[in-house]
C-alpha cells in the first residue's frame, strides 16, 4: 500500500503572502478577470473559505497585488546627481514590470485602496524632479508627462495584444499584401518598418518616447 506525500508547496501553511503570490500567478497566466476566490483556493489546494482567514475580501487581494507589483519598480535614489538617468531607469523598470504583469496597469489606475508602494513611487519621481531644480509647477507637468507615457503606452501595448514579434510580422505581411499601396504609400512604408530587423541599439518605441520627454524636460530646466 502506498500513501501520497503532499508536495512541499502544499505543506506550507497558508498565509497572506502565499495568497497574494498565487493571485499574481493566476492573473499573469489567465488575466485579472480570471481571478476569483474559488480559483484562488483551488490553486492553493484549499477551500475558498479558508482564504478569508488571511484576506478580508477580493478587494483586499486586488489592492495587495497592486502593492506588490508597484514594489518591483526600481526607484531613483534620493539626492542622485544624474536626475535624467535615474528617471529613465525608473520609467524603463516600471514599463518592464507592467508588461510582465499585463493586467497591472489598468488595476493600478482603478485600485480603490491607498497603495503605499504607489505613494513611494510618486514621491520618488516628484522628489527627483524638485531636487534637480524644477519648479513645483514644472515638476507637476513633468510627473504627469512621465506617468502618462508609462501607463498610457503600456495600456496601449497590452490592449493591442498582437502576440510575439513573429506574430506581428506575420500580421503585418498579410495586411501589407492587401493594402492599396498607391493610395496609402506612407502607411505601407510604416508597416514595412515593422518588418525590418531592429538595430542592436534600438530599445523600442517606449524608450524612444521616454527619451523625447526627458530631453524636453532637460531643455526646460536649462532655460528656466
Amino acid at each position: 500500500m502506498t500513501t501520497s506525500v503532499p508536495s512541499a508547496e502544499a505543506r506550507l501553511p497558508l498565509s497572506r503572502d502565499r495568497v497574494l503570490s498565487a493571485a499574481i500567478a493566476l492573473a499573469d497566466e489567465a488575466g485579472i478577470e480570471s481571478l476569483s476566490m474559488r480559483k484562488l483556493g483551488q490553486a492553493l489546494g484549499v477551500e475558498a473559505m479558508s482564504l478569508y482567514n488571511h484576506v478580508a475580501n477580493k478587494e483586499e487581494i486586488l489592492n495587495g497585488i497592486v502593492d506588490i507589483v508597484l514594489g518591483e519598480f526600481e526607484l531613483p535614489a534620493p539626492g542622485g546627481a544624474d536626475w535624467k538617468a535615474a528617471l529613465r531607469r525608473t520609467a524603463m523598470s516600471a514599463y518592464e514590470v507592467l508588461i510582465r504583469h499585463p493586467w497591472a496597469a489598468s488595476l493600478v489606475l482603478s485600485a480603490s485602496g491607498v497603495s503605499q508602494a504607489r505613494l513611494r513611487y510618486m514621491e520618488s519621481i516628484l522628489r527627483t524632479l524638485r531636487q534637480a531644480g524644477f519648479s513645483a509647477e514644472m515638476t507637476d507637468h513633468g510627473y504627469h508627462a512621465l506617468e502618462s507615457h508609462i501607463m498610457g503606452f503600456t495600456l496601449w501595448e497590452v490592449g493591442m495584444d498582437l502576440g510575439s514579434r513573429e506574430d506581428l510580422a506575420g500580421l503585418a505581411t498579410e495586411f501589407l499584401q492587401a493594402l492599396p499601396r498607391e493610395k496609402l504609400p506612407y502607411l505601407a512604408e510604416h508597416i514595412e518598418q515593422h518588418l525590418k530587423p531592429r538595430r542592436p541599439d534600438d530599445e523600442g518605441e517606449f524608450a524612444f518616447g521616454l527619451d523625447l520627454i526627458l530631453d524636453g524636460l532637460a531643455r526646460i530646466r536649462e532655460t528656466a
